[in-house]
């Protein structure tokens, strides 16, 4: 398991193609981020090609400005026979200042879940074990997420069948 990566930062400069009306950071852009770096998290635990199964308990704290210096910080704090949870910070500054003025923007829980090369049929994972109880708190933080995830889902699928006459 030595070589696996648990961790992983993405890091760039917020440009003037990446806000919305308001001129911030438009949540789409910032969604997006979060997938690409955990992608990257997930081929490099996983080490094979993986695909994103959900998000859950996205919440926008902080805007991003342009030309703000973004971190993706990724965190693997589940895994299951084929899944990998991940923890997503998104934190931003002013490039200028230092690292203690970073503030939190975005935080979610993003799961994927590792395919085989040969016919992209899920495939086993690396486990992990937390090793204190920061890891355990964390990773039942992220199952907690995704329960309550599915709970929305399951309500919508409801509401949308009451509505079409189902």
């Amino acid at each position: 398991m030595s070589g696996r990566q648990r961790e992983l930062n993405l890091r760039f400069l917020a440009e003037p193609t990446d806000v919305n009306y308001g001129g911030k950071v438009h949540g789409g852009m910032v969604m997006k981020w979060i997938d690409q770096a955990g992608y990257a998290a997930a081929v490099g635990w996983s080490g094979t090609y993986s695909v994103t199964v959900a998000v859950g308990g996205i919440r926008f704290v902080a805007p991003i400005r342009i030309s703000d210096l973004v971190t993706v910080h990724t965190k693997l704090v589940h895994t299951g026979t084929t899944s990998m949870h991940f923890a997503v910070d998104v934190k931003a500054r002013d490039p200028m200042e230092g690292p203690e003025q970073e503030r939190l923007c975005t935080h979610c829980i993003i799961v994927f879940v590792a395919l085989d090369a040969v016919e992209g049929k899920p495939t086993p994972v690396p486990a992990w074990t937390p090793v204190n109880e920061d890891d355990k708190r964390l990773g039942e933080y992220a199952l907690k997420v995704m329960e309550l995830s599915k709970g929305i889902e399951q309500t919508v699928e409801r509401l949308s069948a009451v509505n079409e006459g189902g």
